[in-house]
């Protein structure tokens, strides 16, 4: 049997709507599961949250929500997000009655506070070489002291004792990127599998790009706004911009069309000549390279992080310097003036998404880790 455990953040995100359709392509593929679904709003108050500063770390009271269930050798508990409400003493719970345990690894936030490996809206490593507990004066979760020092011991913690080495069978890291630096962190390399996400097929016809180059998603510092924005100006180039945040565009050349539908998104996306993912900082796994492959669009992305792993230059894209806005215009322009090529990265792009981003794809992977998380289950 499967179980699937997940703490839903108090405000929907990406790794909700992960869950979710991943929940989707298993009632595809005709696999029963059950869902154990927690809410942090049920943190309130001083003393819940006073609570939350030990129970982050290991909680003893975990047995009392799990014990209703009969689990056994054989079954498997896929892990999305454990964060605060649950903790890792899930995976000793589990260990103890030989159920096979999966985890994916959405953020880095068991290996530094940020969860982000970033910090001031820059790429910030010192969590792999020092540890955490740098982080705690610079108050990185939510500019709170104890809330990070929770953090900080949560990871120290858990490294000293082994868990992740000794007490979950697979792993799922996103990208390779990921991976590897999760290796770096002391994460061992033969138990962390990559899985991307997966876009629904939207439907593809192989048409005439008579939109503008068009950015979306969230207009923030670290999403690279001010970058693209700079580069539009110095080439005076028009570009459209779905997303709404802090950081608007005030250009005109910048299209500002706030948030869209998700069909008009797509639609969008399938009339532009290409998408700009301008980030600065590493991404996760930014779902909007993948739906604009599945719609036959090229993307001009930062060479940075997973962003330079899921976007081949001069294959399915372009790569510009990240943070670099005469770089980014000069990249715009070059595809501005060469369309046929472009045009052929879009079928390129297309292509890779049907090799390695479809639903059907996506579950293969996934049956075949959660038959590994059992083999090895199965050796203790």
């Amino acid at each position: 049997m499967l179980h699937r455990v997940h703490v839903n953040y108090r405000f929907y995100g990406g790794e909700d709507a992960v869950f979710l359709a991943e929940g989707e392509i298993l009632k595809a593929g005709q696999v029963e599961y059950t869902d154990h679904c927690f809410s942090n709003d049920s943190i309130q108050g001083f003393f819940s949250k006073l609570s939350l500063f030990f129970t982050s770390c290991f909680n003893f009271r975990l047995s009392h929500v799990f014990r209703e269930y009969n689990f056994s050798a054989g079954d498997i508990v896929h892990v999305h997000n454990l964060f605060p409400l649950i903790s890792p003493s899930l995976f000793y719970f589990m260990k103890k009655r030989s159920v096979a345990t999966v985890y994916t690894l959405h953020n880095f936030r068991n290996i530094c506070p940020t969860a982000l490996l970033m910090v001031d809206g820059r790429p910030d490593e010192r969590s792999l070489v020092e540890g955490p507990y740098w982080a705690v004066k610079k108050k990185v979760y939510r500019n709170s002291l104890w809330g990070t020092l929770a953090l900080a011991n949560n990871i120290q913690l858990h490294k000293t004792m082994g868990t992740w080495s000794e007490k979950v069978d697979r792993f799922i890291c996103l990208t390779h990127f990921a991976k590897n630096k999760f290796i770096e962190a002391g994460f061992p390399e033969n138990k962390i599998c990559v899985k991307p996400n997966c876009v629904m097929d939207p439907g593809y016809a192989d048409q005439e790009k008579t939109g503008l180059p068009l950015f979306v998603g969230r207009m923030s510092p670290e999403k690279g706004v001010r970058v693209l924005e700079k580069a539009a100006v110095k080439g005076r180039m028009h570009v459209d911009c779905i997303g709404e945040g802090d950081t608007r565009p005030e250009s005109a050349y910048c299209n500002c069309l706030g948030l869209q539908r998700r069909d008009a998104v797509f639609s969008a996306m399938g009339k532009a000549p290409f998408m700009i993912v301008p980030s600065l900082w590493y991404e996760g796994f930014p779902m909007v390279i993948v739906e604009a492959f599945s719609v036959g669009t090229p993307v001009l992305c930062s060479n940075i992080g997973s962003l330079a792993e899921l976007v081949e230059d001069r294959v399915t894209g372009l790569h510009f310097e990240a943070g670099n806005a005469d770089d980014l215009a000069e990249k715009m322009q070059w595809m501005l003036d060469h369309p046929d090529e472009v045009a052929e990265m879009g079928r390129r792009a297309r292509r890779e998404y049907e090799a390695k981003y479809t639903p059907e794809r996506n579950f293969e992977i996934l049956m075949d880790i959660y038959r590994q998380a059992v083999q090895e289950a199965s050796k203790k």
